[in-house]
């Protein structure tokens, strides 16, 4: 890094070494990284809507990278997972509020999605509220 907060004039920008999704282990700059791309419904990109969908894993070894695969694989692929993913994303975009119309351009969504997104975001979210009031309770 420059001191202006820029990169680097000379090109040698230090990359951060990689962690194990699966152990949490540091993987050393410049050794064997093992890498998948595997769908997941829970994976919106930030900003562009062609990754949604779609988490790279990175893991330590051979071993580790079957595990997270064989995990994945377990996980279903919920659509109205996504489509709240891509909801949450314009909104933080226009924290003023949208209107449905430009919600669904923005998101790429028809209008039955948009609704089947909210839906999916309000069941977790109520299923959330009542699994933590339920372990308050417990733990009086």
């Amino acid at each position: 890094m420059s001191t202006h907060g820029g990169p680097d004039a000379s090109g040698d920008e230090q990359t951060e070494p990689e962690i194990c999704d699966l152990c949490g282990a540091v993987i050393p700059t410049g050794s064997i990284d093992w890498y998948a791309l595997v769908r997941d419904s829970s994976a919106v990109h930030a900003v562009e809507s062609k990754y949604d969908g779609k988490r790279t894993l990175v893991a330590c070894s051979r071993e580790h990278l079957a595990e997270l695969l064989e995990q994945y694989k377990r996980r279903p692929f919920v659509d109205a997972e996504l489509w709240a993913g891509k909801i949450a994303r314009v909104l933080r975009r226009h924290p003023e509020g949208v209107s449905e119309e430009d919600l669904a351009r923005d998101s790429g969504l028809t209008h039955v999605q948009i609704q089947r997104g909210v839906m999916w975001q309000n069941t977790e979210a109520q299923r959330w509220l009542e699994q933590h009031a339920q372990e308050e309770d417990d733990g009086q």
